[in-house]
């Protein structure tokens, strides 16, 4: 587990090109909404860069830290934390002014029967920060799940393409990158939608998922039987570096890894591995939510964590009881109820 603890760090270390561009980065970051799955390796990556390039940087996260070992954790790598709930407006307006907002404030799971917490989180709170912070860069998470389902064959939709979110979580994403759009408009604010699907790491997301199915001998459903997947450190980096690419009108940005994978291959990849033969239910539909992210890697280059190296690792995590986040992605979700 050391060694694969290691491993992990020289993974999340901050790349020559993430230090170069920190360096060219004007003032501070604040991370509103720091407390999900990405926030804190997006925060203590930023403060290793600032820290490589030999700068003076505030990197400030904002949550409402219900997890009080999560925020020592921050606080020990150097990020500086600030107990917020974002939708207390005079909370909000209490927040340090900063040059940079990576905003990752959003609900997702739970969404049916708190519809309108889904909104006021992804579609009015947006508008609220785009104000606080006008003057300011901003990159705003969002999702692929805006995007139609396309046959497998079609090498994913591009940044051009018309949204045709289902279901409330996407249509209420949708929501989010109308309102930033608008207020980059309205406020010459630089802005750039950051859709990101999916982000893995060892301890969550689909990779991590189809293993423990294969592992466990769990069917998997292949309906969706095929996927975009990003290593999560790369997708870190390549949130900090969109500080520099941010435009009035907003940019719009799909990230993701550059194949179509199919989830039959990666189960029988971990099939090998465990040395289980993997367990598989219904027919492909033929389509999938998939992104083509060729505009991602002309600005930022291609992912350096193959899905190889995703595979292998994972693998090994788990064979060695490593620690799960157990948050799923429900990547397979077709009738967009999260």
């Amino acid at each position: 587990m050391k060694d694969l603890e290691l491993l992990e760090k020289q993974l999340t270390a901050p790349s020559d090109a993430l230090i170069a561009d920190i360096a060219k980065i004007e003032g501070d970051i604040i991370l509103l909404g720091i407390g999900g799955k990405m926030g804190p390796g997006i925060g203590k990556l930023a403060v290793e860069a600032v820290k490589a390039a030999g700068l003076s940087k505030r990197i400030i996260g904002v949550s409402r830290f219900s997890d009080e070992k999560s925020r020592l954790e921050m606080e020990a790598a150097g990020i500086e934390t600030i107990a917020c709930d974002l939708l207390d407006d005079a909370q909000l307006q209490a927040l340090p002014d900063a040059k940079n907002v990576i905003f990752l404030a959003g609900n997702k799971f739970g969404t049916t029967g708190k519809e309108g917490f889904t909104w006021a989180m992804n579609a009015y709170l947006p508008g609220r920060v785009a104000e606080k912070y006008k003057n300011a860069n901003i990159v705003a998470f969002s999702s692929g799940n805006v995007l139609p389902f396309v046959k497998v064959t079609s090498g994913g939709v591009s940044e051009e393409t018309s949204p045709e979110p289902i279901g409330e979580y996407a249509q209420s994403c949708l929501g989010r990158e109308r309102v930033f759009e608008y207020f980059a408009q309205k406020n010459n604010t630089p802005t750039l939608i950051y859709r990101l699907n999916y982000a893995v790491d060892f301890r969550y997301g689909v990779v991590m998922e189809i293993a423990k199915s294969v592992l466990e001998g769990k069917e998997i459903d292949l309906r969706t039987e095929n996927v975009n997947v990003i290593w999560q450190g790369d997708a870190n980096e390549i949130a900090i570096r969109s500080l520099l690419h941010c435009e009035a009108p907003a940019k719009m940005l799909n990230v993701t890894g550059p194949e179509t994978l199919s989830i039959k291959w990666i189960a029988q990849q971990f099939g090998k591995t465990f040395g289980i033969e993997p367990k598989f239910i219904h027919e492909a539909a033929g389509s999938a939510l998939l992104n083509n992210a060729s505009e991602c890697h002309r600005l930022f280059g291609y992912p350096r964590v193959t899905i190889r190296e995703v595979i292998d690792i994972t693998a090994t995590w788990l064979q060695q009881g490593g620690e799960q986040l157990g948050k799923a992605t429900h990547f397979q979700e077709r009738g967009g109820k999260f």
